[in-house]
């Protein structure tokens, strides 16, 4: 039987939200493997002078546990 972890994470992108979840993903992805899947929890965009600056996510990463018994 396998188990499931889900971290949340936010990240951030001064082009658009698919660069931010795909930098959610990078990010993770240096120290978690087997990511199965990212569920975007909530969006946001940082507005200045009447134009979208930036965009945000908050992301929950979810990845398969390991469970091979280095033994």
């Amino acid at each position: 039987m396998g188990i499931v972890k889900v971290l949340e994470v936010i990240a951030s992108s001064e082009n658009s939200i698919e660069e931010a979840i795909q930098n959610a993903v990078d990010e993770v992805s240096k120290t978690v493997h087997n990511i199965d899947s990212v569920y975007v929890k909530d969006i946001k965009a940082h507005v200045k002078e009447g134009k979208v600056t930036s965009y945000g996510c908050v992301c929950k990463i979810s990845f398969r546990v390991d469970q091979s018994k280095n033994v």
